[in-house]
């Protein structure tokens, strides 16, 4: 007895609150559930047990303990009472594919990821779900396992390039696969050796290597562009035309407004109304107006696009936008959720006509502190489209069409920012690469677009108005009714991973403070702020980013870390996000004086959205980094500076001065053997004690590159007689 207080208390000690996000929550609660497997908890014990006294982390242990029974490692015995599932003696987790053939499971069961070797895969691919036997390793740090069931296959359907012999044909797969999938000859579909294509898997017998698939689409020839950006849509499972009868579905809807319409939302039409966004840009979904009252202070409308006024529940379009869940943007293209007709069409808050929207009108003072709020359904009329360009030399200048609306709006936007900012919001100002592309898709040169007065103006009264409907449904001071809501929700950091952070900085003489979720944010924030302009800024910033939490969906606020706003959602752009939908559909029913919603079946909305999300921004990267390989080309054998970006086990990560970044292969590191020392993010030389390490200068050598595989591979260049060797500067580069 007396053992088994020590050792609480012990842990009670060593633990502050603020270490503890959703990932090592579920770890602590199954680690302590499975030494007592017949142990029945409530959230309140769990606290006990770990040592947890604030309210906010006992909240977030409610949200664990629901999570893990949605993931079926607990069963709820009754309300607010959990009990393990019975234990197998094994764990399940989901396969991350290494390009060398093994695979990493990542599990809610284990504190580390479990190594399986390609031998003990059992045919499970990348993103599958699966069970495992866990086993003693031979390297002190890590888990091994055996994976002994496929429970659910992430996906059956593939893309590549088409091998064609004489009786039969391979598609050659592409990205994290492992495999080829053998083609017979009657079922090629008419694709052509060296095309793209994409295949559906029919069979994988356990004795051979390779599944039996068939060619269910050919995408096109190998190079052309529209054929490598749909290949790369396929890899990651995204569409990239609409069916005929959702495009026909659309075509029906009218562009008119009905007299009933104009009578039954508050009319704006008076007011000086404007969007601001991209040149580029088809589809406005957020337009912003002004004017001022009579006791002095400011009127803002952030007008949205009435996107679920057009598409309505259970109907062809809904469904393929709940399962689209959101538009891709590619390198040179967008996919849109909506068909054309709407996003750029009906729904698209155009200059000069008359359009329907769901708005959020605030009344702030000069000093854009929040004095009154309304939300409801509106007709607006845009007076005027500006793109960002536009509307930051207005700012710059003072002068222009609109002129005093802007300067207006952006005075407030600068004051709601240094608000957020000092209630602990974290500036992660990243600089955008882009490409110019020709008319064939080929890039011509790479600038860097970085936010400016323009979009900040505009991210702010986007970030206000998707904070303030979440805390109209959310906070129970304004909603004493709880009631099943969509919430952008965002988890405290890994505690680890800001750990190495803060060993790695020590390097270039900075810190961080670790004691409080609070001071954390404030000390990142410090941080960035220190290293702009310095040659570690982009090491540093991918580190701090790499420690974060990813945003997601889910109808259990936890708040969002990120931001240091107790509530927030997503409402503002429904035209390319479906759970802006959703929360407008949910704050229209509790408006109007519903009842909540099942909350089961909305949370498993959310999952999907936030699944969908993922391959999106998977398949933007691919593209983008289709690009790059695609641009460096034309430049192998010519040498840049560059910084070490990222180190592994396999090689080292090189980001050049144009921000492209390659790999230089461990095995052209031929002067030793280099040892991975992942703590210290380096590679070390086993005889000479050369060490690579994270945030080094280094001069490159444009080696290879492969387009198939998406992959820039450089060579070290050193040093000959005490001189560096000559290099030429990055061409065709351009600040913007």
């Amino acid at each position: 007895m007396v053992k088994k207080k020590k050792k609480k208390a012990e842990f009670k000690k060593g633990k502050s609150n603020a270490t503890f996000n959703k990932k090592k929550l579920k770890n602590a609660i199954l680690s302590i559930l499975y030494k007592e497997p017949a142990k029945t908890v409530n959230y309140k014990q769990i606290s006990t047990l770990l040592g947890i006294g604030d309210f906010e982390s006992q909240k977030l242990i409610n949200t664990v303990l629901q999570e893990l029974t949605d993931d079926e490692y607990l069963d709820n015995i009754s309300r607010g009472r959990y009990r393990l599932k019975a234990k197998t003696g094994t764990v399940s987790g989901i396969v991350e594919l290494q390009p060398q053939g093994y695979a990493y499971i990542n599990s809610d069961e284990t504190e580390r990821p479990i190594l399986v070797s390609s031998k003990n895969l059992k045919h499970a691919m990348n993103g599958d779900k699966v069970r495992l036997h866990v086993y003693a390793s031979r390297k002190k740090h890590n888990l091994e396992g055996e994976v002994i069931e496929v429970i659910e296959r992430a996906k059956s359907v593939f893309v590549g390039t088409v091998q064609v012999s004489q009786n039969f044909a391979f598609l050659i797969t592409s990205g994290k696969v492992g495999f080829d999938i053998f083609i017979q000859r009657g079922k090629l579909n008419g694709v052509k050796n060296g095309q793209k294509a994409i295949a559906e898997i029919e069979e994988w017998p356990d004795h051979v290597r390779s599944p039996f698939g068939k060619i269910i689409e050919v995408l096109g020839d190998t190079g052309d562009n529209d054929a490598e950006m749909h290949a790369i849509l396929a890899e990651y499972d995204l569409p990239h035309k609409f069916p005929k009868d959702v495009d026909k579905a659309a075509e029906k809807i009218p562009l008119e407004i009905s007299e009933e319409e104009y009578k039954i939302r508050r009319d704006m039409r008076n007011i000086i109304t404007f969007t601001i966004d991209p040149a580029d840009a088809k589809d406005f979904d957020d337009a912003l107006s002004l004017r001022k009252l009579d006791n002095g202070n400011w009127e803002v409308g952030v007008h949205i696009a009435d996107v679920t006024h057009y598409v309505t529940p259970n109907s062809i379009i809904e469904t393929e936008a709940q399962e689209r869940a959101t538009s891709v943007y590619l390198v040179d293209r967008v996919i849109p959720m909506l068909p054309e007709r709407l996003s750029n069409g009906v729904c698209s808050l155009s200059p000069n006509e008359d359009k329907l929207c769901f708005s959020a009108v605030f009344e702030l003072d000069n000093n854009a502190q929040l004095q009154n709020e309304w939300f409801g359904k509106t007709v607006i009329h845009s007076d005027n489209r500006f793109t960002y360009e536009e509307a930051q030399e207005i700012i710059e200048t003072k002068s222009g069409k609109l002129a005093c609306e802007i300067l207006t709006l952006n005075e407030l936007a600068t004051k709601l920012r240094e608000q957020r900012f000092k209630n602990g919001s974290i500036a992660f100002d990243r600089v955008e690469v882009k490409f110019n592309i020709d008319e064939k898709g080929k890039p011509l040169s790479v600038y860097f677009k970085e936010a400016k007065d323009s979009n900040k103006l505009i991210e702010e009264f986007m970030l206000l108005t998707n904070k303030q409907v979440a805390v109209k449904i959310g906070d129970p001071e304004k909603n004493k009714t709880p009631k099943t809501f969509v919430y952008r929700v965002h988890d405290k950091p890994n505690s680890d991973k800001l750990i190495s952070l803060n060993t790695f900085i020590q390097r270039f003489g900075y810190g961080i403070q670790l004691s409080t979720p609070a001071s954390i944010a404030g000390s990142i924030n410090n941080l960035l702020n220190t290293v702009k302009g310095k040659k570690e800024q982009n090491v540093v910033e991918t580190l701090a980013i790499r420690s974060m939490a990813k945003a997601e969906y889910s109808t259990r606020n936890i708040g969002h870390y990120g931001l240091g706003f107790n509530y927030y959602t997503h409402f503002t752009s429904p035209i390319r996000r479906y759970p802006d939908m959703m929360t407008h559909r949910l704050l229209e029913k509790y408006l109007n004086g519903g009842r909540s919603v099942n909350e089961q079946k909305f949370e498993i909305i959310c999952r999907h959205s936030s699944d969908m999300e993922t391959r999106a921004a998977n398949a933007e990267r691919a593209s983008m980094k289709y690009k790059q390989v695609e641009f460096m080309q034309d430049y192998i054998g010519e040498i840049y500076p560059g910084v070490i970006s990222g180190i592994t086990e396999w090689g080292i990560y090189v980001e050049l001065e144009n921000k492209i970044e390659g790999m230089v292969p461990i095995h052209e590191l031929d002067d030793d053997f280099y040892i991975f020392d992942e703590k210290n993010y380096a590679l070390v030389g086993r005889h000479k004690h050369k060490i690579y390490q994270l945030g080094d200068d280094v001069m490159v050598k444009i080696w290879r590159a492969n387009l198939e595989r998406k992959q820039l591979d450089f060579l070290l260049v050193k040093k000959e007689h005490g001189i560096d060797i000559e290099y030429k500067k990055t061409r065709k580069v351009r600040n913007r």
